[in-house]
């Protein structure tokens, strides 16, 4: 806070704010339980009203130890516009300066009833971690990630997660495919694959759980212009999608569906099928045996 912004609304005032922030530069032993109240007394006197200012200065008396300047500070700082949750986190942290610990714990689950979610502002508070360990606290933080970050904590965003994995594909006459990468993304909201077959060829899927129509959806994307779109669902067999494939190059597209199956020795049988011309069947268009890397 500068002197600047102490006396921006009243600028006469300035000129007195000054000189009292240097007669307690001159004798910071002297004054240094009362630099926050003359602080106080100049934004008062100046009639400052950035609630940055206040704040600045509720944080100030709370770590000289003044925790009733302190809260007359936030206050004001609220009264001049502070937004609900910076003033629900700095009173939280003057709860715990007092040690009232059930207090803090009070305003924490006052901000996520009122909406907040920003779970790291409070795991990186040096202060709020004082809380650590307390079952109230961490359950408080457990429920602020879930609402903050709900594909990571909803059954249903798990359904595809056998198929995670850097893996290893074969045909079912042991003939080496491809290799597969398919990796969670954004908290657990996608899954994104990227395939590499024996001979070079690449594709891309993403693939994500639709909360508003409850089915899995895959969209795929080859460097041979091939793009398939399949929706469904986990049932007993598997993952079992379908859709639609259309090919970029000859235009067509045709009814399509696949299954991803886990088998009981770890690995992921994967059985595509495009309907066939005349419309009375279906034609095997990839099946696959995933086997998990080495590595993993």
């Amino acid at each position: 806070m500068t002197t600047l912004d102490v006396g921006r609304r009243r600028p006469e005032n300035v000129f007195l704010v000054i000189c009292a922030l240097i007669s307690l530069a001159v004798t910071p032993q002297l004054h240094a339980d009362t630099r926050p109240r003359a602080v106080f007394e100049a934004l008062q006197q100046s009639g400052n009203e950035d609630p940055a200012a206040w704040l600045e200065l509720a944080v100030a008396a709370r770590e000289a130890g003044d925790l009733e300047l302190a809260a007359r500070s936030l206050q004001s700082a609220e009264n001049h516009g502070l937004t609900s949750f910076r003033a629900g986190l700095e009173r939280a942290r003057q709860r715990l300066s007092a040690d009232d610990r059930s207090g803090a714990l009070a305003e924490l689950q006052a901000l996520f009833e009122g909406g907040f979610n920003t779970v790291d502002a409070i795991r990186q508070d040096r202060l709020l971690n004082r809380l650590s360990g307390d079952p109230t606290y961490a359950a408080l933080l457990a429920s602020m990630e879930a609402r903050a970050f709900p594909c990571e904590h909803g059954e249903r965003f798990q359904d595809f997660n056998f198929w995670l994995g850097n893996w290893d594909v074969r045909l079912a006459n042991g003939t080496f495919a491809g290799t597969n990468r398919v990796r969670s993304a954004e908290r657990g909201c996608v899954l994104l694959e990227e395939w590499t077959s024996a001979t070079g060829g690449t594709g891309r899927s993403i693939n994500y759980f639709d909360a508003a129509s409850g089915e899995w959806v895959q969209v795929w994307n080859d460097a041979g212009g091939s793009q398939i779109s399949i929706r469904g669902g986990l049932t007993e067999s598997g993952m079992r999608l379908s859709g639609q494939i259309h090919y970029v190059s000859s235009g067509l597209t045709a009814p399509f569906r696949g299954v991803w199956t886990p088998l009981p020795d770890g690995r992921v049988r994967q059985f595509f099928e495009q309907a066939s011309a005349d419309g009375t069947g279906w034609t095997p268009w990839f099946e696959g045996f995933y086997s998990r890397q080495e590595s993993q």
